[in-house]
This record gives structure tokens, sequence and C-alpha cells, in this order.
């Protein structure tokens, strides 16, 4: 018998901090149906939403860890129709796998997966899967991105930032885009095709909103994708959200005529006047759910088709991700910590 080592984390019944643990794995068992057993390359990491898990009901003892998988089919089972043994594969494991990514070897279902084009890296499918799903499904099915529209990316120099704009631009949009900070801005004035203007929000003296009517001639802009809001007013708010996230009301002051606002904020609260204010404009706000096609069988060719596109762009070098320096499996405990308090930048990846 085998044995293989896999990440979980374990969350603690009277808080809601979490634990890493490496725990070991028996040989998994054999691939039946449309399963496929998988040898992982690399894997991703991206923070866990232990509160969704909650909502879903899907707590356990140990969870699984790492979901962003790029790797070789070894096995598939008699039903599966898609792949073979030795096909180069990438996905996203759903929400409810048994095992974690971060594992030298892992089932998944045909369904999450489609092939890696040869001129893409292991460490690139598995770091730009994800965000290249959320990027689509906030400008393609959210917002209806079309050429000559202008798009307002907060946070530009995020992982989630940086293919959101490349998207954009290719489809023919002027970007706008805030920075965190000097590092960040000087990264995004690299960007090339350009983005038409980098608002640096750690300047006290920066106005969002002001800059995005400047840039758009008073118009607005037609679609924002936040990276967070404040909601209240300064007395009310956290300290580290203050300075660097937009109020809702600057949000909804930018938006142009017909605009579409997707927020990244699940707990966003309007008051009435700030819905007259959407009416008003004929507005529109959506909602980036991560999960949105994990949750939804019936949508499973659409999610299939965009998975497919996300590897596409990245093979012809449209998507050109921000990633860190690959790490081995042993310190994937470590870097998870940090990536589970958002203090990371650029996308992680741990390579197998």
């Amino acid at each position: 018998m085998v044995t293989m080592k896999g990440l979980y984390f374990q969350q603690s019944s009277t808080s809601e901090e979490i634990t890493f643990v490496f725990q070991e794995r028996e040989n998994l068992p054999v691939t039946k149906d449309n399963y496929v057993k998988l040898k992982v390359k690399a894997c991703a990491l991206s923070p866990i939403n232990t509160k969704l898990l909650a909502e879903m009901k899907m707590e356990k003892d140990f969870f699984p860890v790492g979901r962003e998988v790029a790797g070789i089919v070894l096995e598939v089972g008699s039903k599966v129709s898609f792949f073979q043994p030795d096909d180069e594969v990438v996905g996203i494991l759903p929400l409810d796998s048994e095992d974690p990514g971060l594992c030298e070897v892992v089932r998944v279902h045909e369904h999450y997966l489609v092939h890696k084009p040869e001129k893409v890296t292991w460490t690139e499918a598995a770091g730009t899967v994800r965000d290249g799903v959320r990027a689509y499904t906030a400008l393609h099915y959210l917002s209806h991105l079309s050429p000559g529209k202008s798009v307002l990316i907060m946070d530009g120099a995020s992982a989630l930032g940086t293919i959101a704009i490349q998207l954009a631009h290719h489809r023919g949009a002027k970007v706008i885009s805030t920075a965190c900070s000097l590092e960040d801005k000087q990264c995004l004035e690299r960007f090339r095709p350009s983005i038409a203007r980098v608002i640096d929000v750690s300047n006290v003296k920066t106005h969002v909103a002001e800059s995005c009517l400047e840039e758009t001639g008073g118009l607005g802009v037609d679609i924002v994708l936040d990276a967070g809001v404040r909601l209240y007013t300064k007395d009310d708010e956290p300290a580290e959200k203050l300075q660097l996230l937009p109020h809702k009301h600057d949000i909804i002051t930018l938006l142009g005529v017909g605009g579409h606002w997707v927020t990244t904020e699940e707990n966003l609260q309007l008051d009435p006047p700030d819905s007259h204010c959407l009416f008003l404009k004929g507005a529109t706000v959506a909602f980036l759910n991560d999960e949105v096609w994990n949750l939804s069988n019936v949508q499973q060719g659409k999610y299939l088709c965009i998975l497919k596109d996300v590897m596409e762009k990245l093979s012809t070098g449209v998507f050109r991700p921000q990633l860190d320096e690959p790490i081995p499996l042993y310190e994937a405990k470590v870097s998870m910590e940090v990536v589970q308090k958002n203090q990371g930048r650029k996308k992680q990846v741990v390579q197998l």
C-alpha cells in the first residue's frame, strides 16, 4: 500500500481560525465511471471561503486544500469520453471534492477538466485558471463587455485585476485601473496595450470618482469591477478598509448611464437613495460569486467553454499572469497560511 501526503485544513469550533495540516493518504480506489485519476504537476493557492462551506453544510473535521490543478491523466473510468491516459489537463476541483489538489494524485470528474495547451506550462495553467474564470464571469456574463466600452478595474495589479485588464483590452475596451501602492502603479503603467489612466488610491489627495469622470468626459464608466467597497462612514469601518477601498457612493457616482457594477462585496448594502440613483441611471449591480459555476450543474457546458477559452488565451499570450516563484509541496502549509490572510500579491503556485 502506497501512502501520499495531502494538505487539509481544520477549523476551530470556538473561533474562525483555521489550521493547515498534512495528512497521510492511502492509495486511491479504482477510478470509476466518469472519473479521472490525475497526477498533479501544479496546484495554485487561493483563500478558502469557510463561510460559504458552512452555509452549504459542507463542514468536516478535515477539509481538502487546493483546487486549481494541472496534471497528467493516469487512469480513466469506463464512462470517460473526453480524456485518455497521458493527456495533459487543467481544471478546478469542485467544492465537495474529497481529494486535496495539494497531493500527488487526485480523482476528479471529467466535466471539471479541459486539455492543457502544449505551449502552456503547468505553473501557468494552474495559476491562471481560477482568475481567468472569474474575469470571464465578471466581464462577459455579468456585464456584457464589448468594444469601445470603458471599464474600471479596481486593484489592477492583483492576480484577478491583471487578467481582467488583459481580457478587457483584448475585447477592445478602454481600461481605467486603481493601484494600491506606488509599486503597483509603476507595474500597471508598464502594461501593453497601455491603461488609459492609473489612479493611485494610496495618495490621499486622489479621488476615484473625480478621476473616472474626468477621463470619460463626465459620462462615467460603463463597467466597474471592484475589489471590495466601503459600506459605512469612516468611524464605522475597519481601519484596513479605510484607505484603499472606495465608498459605495463613489462607485455609484462614477457609473455611467446603463452602467454595470460587478461587485465582490457579498454583504453589499444599498440604501433607498443609492437604489434611486442607480434607477435614474438605469444601472445594474451584479455579484461576482467565485463558485457560481460550481453550484449550478445545468451551466456545465458554458463553464467548460470558459475553461477552454482561458487556456487558449493563455496559449496565445493574451493572458500574461502575475505569478510568484513556484514552491515545493513541503512549503505549501506556510504559504497557504499567508494566502488565507490575503497577504500575498502575486499568485502562488505549488509545483509537485
